[in-house]
């Protein structure tokens, strides 16, 4: 019974876990437009593995597709015919909607990463296979004709000749195919929730500002720093080009 009088009589002790980090009147309570202590607070279990998962988004999809072009590439460049057909077939995929072009993908391959990767690498077959082989069919004539008066081989003359002075093209062709790809990737994310569009969606769902607007500038900020790292390796390994140009 005095059990029983003192549990009616204390009110039950509800801990406190505290609120969000500055209090009820902080800007995360407030949703402000940038919360600096949200970003700090969740970086390791939001950003940064929504982050990883973009630039892996991002390098399966540029390298197939990158494969992919350049073999298509070589092929139209021996084979003029082949021009045709795989530039129709590239410019179709490039222009359809991206988020219909997931959703038809849908009822054959899922709500899956591997869905998410077509999609992408659909979308750089264009960019990649006009930039490859405008890079290939820019070497001067007298050029090839002088690396066969060596003697040559075809094979050789490729890999000695084209391929090196073709590689500013080709370079400018994987920048803004890695740029459109960190892009559209954050679109996928409707399909599957991977990569940075993910907490973007979830921002906007839940109306929390500093979400999708943290998670947009790092989606810009490695759009920007991709770029950037393409250009410095561009410059890296075409001195011919920055000898002409000091000329």
């Amino acid at each position: 019974m005095i059990i029983t009088a003192l549990a009616a009589s204390t009110p039950p002790v509800i801990p406190n876990y505290g609120g969000p980090p500055g209090g009820k009147h902080g800007c995360i309570a407030q949703n402000g437009t940038f919360c600096w202590d949200w970003v700090k607070g969740h970086w390791g279990d939001i950003l940064q593995p929504r982050l990883l998962e973009h630039l892996e988004l991002t390098a399966i999809a540029v390298g197939i597709g990158f494969a992919i072009a350049f073999a298509a590439a070589l092929l139209a460049h021996r084979k003029r015919w082949f021009e045709t057909p795989f530039g129709a077939f590239s410019a179709f995929l490039y222009t359809i909607p991206s988020l219909a072009l997931f959703q038809l993908l849908v009822p054959f391959t899922g709500l899956t990463m591997l869905t998410i990767e077509i999609g992408l690498v659909g979308y750089t077959l264009l960019i990649l296979f006009r930039n490859i082989l405008a890079g290939l069919r820019g070497v001067p004539e007298e050029v090839l004709e002088a690396a066969q008066g060596m003697g040559l081989t075809r094979l050789q003359v490729l890999l000695r000749v084209e391929l090196p002075l073709a590689l500013p093209a080709i370079s400018a062709g994987i920048r803004i195919a890695v740029v459109t790809t960190i892009s559209l990737a954050t679109v996928a994310a409707y399909i599957t929730p991977l990569g940075l569009g993910q907490p973007i969606f979830n921002g906007l769902q839940t109306d929390f500002t500093t979400e999708f607007v943290a998670t947009g500038a790092l989606a810009v900020a490695l759009a920007i720093c991709a770029d950037s790292a393409l250009v410095a390796a561009q410059w890296a390994f075409t001195p011919w080009v920055r000898a002409r140009r000091a000329t």
